[in-house]
């Protein structure tokens, strides 16, 4: 589509679905924290409870048969959109992607001789799947990163190990906004390992059909697809792995039965098996309304539109200068458009190259009603890489901090504040204008990172 028209196209669709925004004077800048809905959507989803009467599920009484079966529908079209076949694959719906990963990692039949491998570029969803897998003697892999933080081109997949392993990376960069390739699940799954892609930042922007990735395990939050509803996500699985996890406990919904007498259980043999107690059966009729929102205003489409506005944010940052002609910020990650998606981390500097505390921007954002996001968005292996953290005195300071009192800018000041222990976030996406972007450029060319960067040293010293 021309550029032309597809700006028109989105400008119509935020007046009508998203004028909230414009009516509240918000520059909406943090889609990868989670996405908007539209007001369609809240509509349909009204309509659908007020016809209906939905009772507890995982009965045979009226209301419960029908919420029954509208979560039912809802798995199917989960999987429709995904290109996943049903035969093959089915839905766990969960809290949310990091809900999706504790399933994958409590169950996952580790032993020693077993590896888990990722890139260090993970949510710390993905992460904490180490605690289980060292747990049980596992051995854990971490691939590097390049300057771009991107995958290390020389970085070596190792064979799976002697016992069940698993392989776990990120199709999109919550950090840095690099897209991972996905062909990395079939070159995982070659060399032995059962795959978990997590989607959550990919998903809501790009089209992903599952006919074309080989992985066992996709995770998903659906706010970030489309905002509401925001208690409600799905793990995505092939059934042969599903099968081969192990739960470690039961819940009420889970099972066929329970004996106390005789203490024993018996799990579902479906993916009711891994839905503990009872589902958000309410929330969970507010995602087929998601999708076809999605669906109507096109994948394709707004993958387009995304990286046509992504092109403008790469620009603005990087044509961002002091009076002296000095950069005014460094980005971390890619600064082209190819195999990334839009989301940009970045940090302003003074004229000296000195930076500036990424909480007084964020505030300052905030103050002009611009929503951007700061730290390190749960994200610690870009971070670490992004800022140079890797070094004996990032550990002296991370362990020097009881809990409770660790905070980032007492690990700044730990670090002689020589080195960014936070960034700032800015993510597109469907119902961005251009006139957010022109708001966060006046923002930028009027933020005196001089003053401001006084203001810290003076606070910290």
């Amino acid at each position: 589509m021309q550029a032309a028209a597809l700006k028109e196209r989105f400008e119509a669709l935020r007046a009508q679905e998203f004028r909230r925004l414009d009516e509240g004077g918000h520059a909406y800048l943090d889609y990868t924290g989670s996405g908007l809905y539209a007001d369609s959507q809240l509509r349909r989803h009204a309509e659908i409870l007020e016809r209906q009467v939905f009772g507890n599920p995982h009965s045979v009484n009226p209301t419960s048969s029908v919420a029954t079966r509208l979560m039912e529908e809802a798995r199917q079209e989960v999987l429709r959109f995904f290109g996943a076949d049903p035969a093959e694959y089915t839905v766990v719906f969960t809290n949310n992607a990091s809900g999706a990963l504790k399933l994958v990692g409590e169950a996952y039949p580790f032993v020693a001789g077993s590896r888990f491998v990722l890139p260090r570029d993970n949510h710390n969803s993905v992460h904490g799947v180490r605690i289980y897998a060292e747990g049980r003697g596992a051995e854990v892999v971490y691939l590097p990163l390049d300057h771009e933080l991107r995958l290390d081109p020389a970085a070596v997949i190792p064979p799976a190990g002697s016992g069940p392993s698993l392989f776990a990376f990120p199709a999109q960069s919550n950090f840095s906004g690099v897209q991972h390739p996905l062909d990395l699940a079939g070159r995982a799954k070659s060399l032995g390992y059962d795959v978990v892609v997590d989607a959550a930042a990919y998903a809501p922007t790009n089209r992903l059909h599952l006919r074309d990735v080989d992985a066992d395990f996709v995770c998903l939050s659906f706010y970030k697809m489309f905002g509401y509803p925001t208690g409600v996500g799905a793990l995505i699985a092939r059934r042969q792995a599903l099968g081969r996890l192990q739960r470690p406990w039961f819940a009420g919904g889970t099972v066929d039965f329970v004996s106390v007498e005789h203490r024993i259980h018996q799990l579902r043999s479906d993916a009711g098996a891994f839905e503990d107690g009872t589902p958000d059966f309410l929330g969970i009729a507010a995602v087929p309304v998601g999708l076809d929102f999605l669906r109507t205003v096109g994948m394709d489409t707004i993958h387009e539109r995304v990286v046509g506005l992504t092109g403008r944010l790469l620009e603005i940052l990087g044509s961002a200068r002091h009076g002296n002609g000095s950069p005014k910020l460094v980005v971390y990650g890619p600064t082209a458009l190819e195999a990334r998606g839009g989301t940009v981390t970045f940090n302003l500097v003074d004229p000296e190259g000195r930076l500036v505390p990424y909480e007084s921007v964020e505030k300052g954002a905030s103050d002009a009603r611009i929503s951007l996001r700061g730290g390190c968005f749960c994200n610690p292996g870009a971070a670490e890489a992004a800022f140079g953290l890797e070094s004996p005195e990032m550990l002296d300071c991370l362990q020097s901090m009881p809990p409770g009192t660790f905070a980032l800018p007492k690990l700044a000041e730990c670090l002689d504040n020589e080195f960014a222990v936070g960034g700032v976030r800015a993510s597109v996406g469907i119902a961005t204008s251009d006139e957010d972007l022109d708001r966060l450029e006046r923002f930028l060319e009027g933020f005196d990172a001089v003053e401001t960067a006084r203001e810290g040293a003076a606070a910290t010293g």
